[in-house]
């Protein structure tokens, strides 16, 4: 017990050294999803088995909104903007961008819920409708990303084979897969306006062309399971770059893989070890993210209570160790939860316009703000 008080110390002292910003929110519940809706807030949502669970729209701290650093503000929390409640869990939440609708999806079925923030004075965000899937009642819930377009539109899909998009304000199904593999899905996300991609359970990338009305999602040739044996689980985010897309895969042993959807044939950039070596709690919370503002660098979470970050400039197609730039282990030291149920990451996200800044939640409900000192000295 005194190891571990000297250590949270030695982390407190470190923190002013580490850190140019550290906020530390408790939320009433804990939260699986943080969904940018602007520069200055974000979306968040409970995924308890209670029969409520809060659905919030918060403003950031004005600390971490403005472009630099403006002198002291008194205000340091997030303000509640928008709220209303969901009667099931909510395992995913995106924005749809430039309207005030989200679309959220979880258990016990794989529909979609579709809701508005009201702007008016009442400050709800409401339910405004279901959009039913391919899935069904199977008890999974859907993936899903969403897209600006002429119609507002929501990519959903449970296993490969049922992915498809669907117009939001009509319920018309814009795209369906013809793929018939039944694959679980892990990841969907658009790549561009005319591209989705599909990262599978196992680690297998698809491609589809949405101009086709209904078409097989590519399936990419390269093998990422024999790198780390096992079964493990992964999951995948995109950098959608008109001169240099990318996607990057991490699995649930701690495999990075980057890979050039222009030529999947072998990835551009593999690293191994990216998670710790202590036994790893699972994979349901597995995230990872590029910096939008940092061109090279990624965040990893879901493994314990920490948000790792890499630099990935020096990877190569051969597999290396990966070797982290930055580590917030602020979930450790703040979580009241027992030693022997310590906090796990949830979710985390990049602001869209401050480089270094992130938000991080974890299962013991504490949201965290933070802006890294790059170790390296630069600006």
């Amino acid at each position: 017990m005194r190891d571990e008080e000297d250590e949270e110390e030695g982390w407190l002292l470190d923190s002013l050294r580490l850190y140019n910003d550290l906020h530390v929110f408790e939320l009433h519940e804990p939260t699986r999803v943080i969904a940018w809706t602007g520069e200055k807030r974000v979306c968040i949502a409970g995924y308890g088995d209670q029969r409520r669970n809060e659905i919030l729209q918060l403003l950031l701290p004005p600390r971490l909104s403005v472009k630099e650093n403006q002198g002291l503000c008194p205000e340091r929390d997030f303000k509640v903007e928008h709220g209303g409640f969901s009667d099931r869990p909510v395992y995913s939440l995106k924005h749809v961008p430039e309207t005030s609708l989200l679309v959220t999806s979880g258990p016990p079925d794989s529909s979609l819920q579709v809701w508005r923030m009201e702007q008016d004075e009442t400050d709800v965000i409401k339910p405004i409708g279901t959009i039913p899937t391919a899935g069904g009642d199977k008890p999974a819930w859907a993936k899903i990303a969403t897209a600006s377009s002429k119609s507002a539109w929501v990519l959903h899909g449970v296993r490969v084979s049922d992915v498809q998009v669907t117009e939001i304000e009509s319920g018309k199904t814009v795209f369906r897969t013809a793929s018939t593999s039944l694959d679980e899905l892990a990841t969907l996300e658009f790549l561009d306006q005319a591209t989705v991609v599909a990262c599978s359970a196992q680690g297998q990338l698809f491609l589809a062309d949405l101009r086709q009305p209904q078409g097989l999602l590519g399936m990419a040739e390269d093998a990422p399971v024999a790198l780390a044996p096992g079964g493990e689980r992964w999951c995948a985010t995109v950098r959608p770059v008109e001169d240099h897309p990318e996607i990057a895969r991490l699995s649930a042993g701690g495999c990075i893989m980057l890979t050039d959807p222009r030529n999947m044939a072998r990835p551009l950039k593999v690293a191994t070890g990216c998670g710790p070596t202590s036994s790893l709690p699972g994979s349901e919370f597995l995230c990872v993210s590029f910096a939008p503002q940092l061109g090279e660098c990624l965040a990893v979470s879901g493994f314990d209570g920490s948000v790792r970050i890499y630099n990935t400039q020096s990877w190569g197609p051969a597999p290396q160790e990966g070797e982290p730039l930055f580590v917030h282990r602020g979930h450790v030291f703040s979580s009241a939860e027992a030693a022997d149920h310590p906090a796990l990451v949830t979710a985390h996200t990049w602001h869209p316009c401050k480089p270094r800044t992130l938000l991080s939640a974890a299962t013991d409900g504490s949201l965290h703000a933070w802006d890294w000192a790059d170790p390296r000295g630069a600006d």
